[in-house]
């Protein structure tokens, strides 16, 4: 049976971080110095994932996403992918990374049965690449893109988070990008998850600004797609070009919400921008049965709120950042 919160949603997406490490340091995710990493031996296994995964695609889950910190971080990844699909051959498995390390594993993640990716650039300009991300290596990137499609990805999503005062003039270069490569270029509004707690909603690109942004490279169309799809979808109408927008902030999508989340140390969350998390990890280590972890998770879907709460006065923003969490 599937998994119900108290608000009739079914939830059948279920979000694996694999590790809390990153290569960059985004300031709108990490500090740019002093982070404190996980253990390894508080980082869930291969095998207990493999666990969890055995118990939710019994519980009805369809639907899994690799994420970090930086995935391509934990050593053989596509591992890791081959027995997830072993599980559910017929699962819908994506990966997000940054893209740095692609150019020497894109072709193994490929070979393992991976299809789907998700590449972070939020910017194609190399001053703000250094200035975003803390690193000068936006050529890597690039190479890493260039690798996946050689590799056979496709297609290819590009996600870049969207700033006030950052991201407007990069609007038309990214539509062209995505109109001349095919790449799916999604943006995502600025969300209070950085590790400064500098944010504020001044900061916040719009999701209507971005759409009147990328119009300058043609009039853009909605394309229907899964109501429980973050990303809403946009084409240009001469039928080059496919952009998605992702609205956490300006237009939340709680109420379709599908997913729950999963931490590289075991912590099940029912919201990105939850203050609260289950330990999962200490049923998998305490000899707790497969009918006892779902009845458990039965439990823990069932306390999930209606919404984040974002811009309201009750809005309590999380103490630990994106790549803790997994994005």
């Amino acid at each position: 049976m599937p998994l119900y919160d108290n608000y009739g949603r079914a939830h059948d997406d279920l979000r694996i971080s694999v590790t809390d490490r990153c290569n960059f340091r985004c300031f709108y995710c990490m500090p740019e110095e002093g982070m404190t990493f996980l253990p390894h031996d508080e980082i869930l296994t291969y095998e207990e994932i493999f666990r969890v995964v055995r118990i939710t695609t019994e519980l009805g889950f369809t639907s899994y996403h690799l994420t970090g910190g930086e995935p391509l971080l934990r050593k053989d990844l596509d591992v890791l992918i081959r027995g997830m699909l072993d599980i559910q051959p017929g699962m819908d498995l994506a990966l997000t990374t940054n893209g740095v390390f692609l150019p020497r594993m894109a072709q193994r993640l490929f070979d393992a049965g991976l299809r789907r990716i998700n590449i972070s650039l939020d910017t194609l300009d190399e001053t703000k690449f250094l200035l975003m991300t803390r690193r000068n290596q936006l050529s890597q990137v690039m190479e890493g893109i260039e690798a996946a499609a050689a590799a056979g990805f496709s297609p290819i999503k590009i996600n870049a988070v969207a700033l006030k005062n950052l991201t407007e003039e990069e609007l038309p270069r990214f539509g062209a990008w995505a109109r001349e490569t095919g790449y799916i270029v999604r943006f995502i509004e600025y969300m209070p998850l950085d590790a400064d707690q500098a944010w504020n909603p001044e900061k916040v690109l719009s999701a209507e600004e971005i759409l009147k942004g990328l119009s300058s490279e043609g009039e853009l169309e909605l394309v229907s797609g899964n109501p429980s799809d973050p990303a809403t979808r946009y084409r240009y109408k001469d039928g080059r070009g496919e952009i998605g927008v992702i609205a956490s902030v300006t237009r939340p999508f709680c109420e379709s919400c599908n997913r729950i989340r999963l931490t590289a140390e075991g912590e099940i969350r029912t919201c990105l921008f939850s203050t609260v998390e289950h330990d999962i990890k200490a049923l998998l280590r305490g000899g707790e049965s497969d009918d006892a972890i779902k009845s458990w998770l039965a439990g823990v879907v069932r306390t999930k709120t209606p919404g984040h709460l974002i811009g309201q006065k009750e809005f309590v923003q999380p103490k630990r950042t994106m790549s803790a969490i997994g994005g």
